[in-house]
């Protein structure tokens, strides 16, 4: 079941419009990430076609493989080596804050565990 509702998750995602801030192509200060356009007159928020899409709930995953990688496995973000050990049947992403030292602990462990890590970095 879950392969059959990854393949819907990649066909919406195909169709999923790109949702850029309004008019963040004409000013060189603003990021592209979206915020809901608020003016009076923004032809964004009035629904224009022309002028792109809004973000809706029907752009969404299937709430059953919401959160899951493409490979078909669940993601898991991990913080310490306590972690990568509960992660079983899951891919890890190990996270930012973590240290170049506890990091290659951590990529030691999951290999052992046999998990694949999403960011691996260093020698492991």
């Amino acid at each position: 079941m879950a392969e059959r509702l990854l393949r819907v998750r990649t066909r919406q995602k195909s169709k999923k419009p790109e949702f850029n801030l309004h008019d963040s192509h004409k000013k060189k200060r603003l990021s592209t990430s979206w915020r809901k356009p608020r003016g009076l007159h923004n032809k964004l928020r009035q629904q224009i076609a022309a002028k792109g899409k809004l973000v809706r709930v029907g752009y969404g995953s299937p709430k059953a493989v919401k959160g899951f990688h493409p490979c078909g496995l669940p993601e898991v973000l991990v913080n310490n080596v306590a972690e990568v050990l509960k992660a079983q049947g899951s891919v890890v992403r190990i996270a930012s804050g973590v240290g170049m030292k506890k990091r290659l602990e951590m990529q030691a462990k999951a290999a052992e565990a046999g998990l694949r890590v999403l960011n691996p970095k260093g020698g492991a």
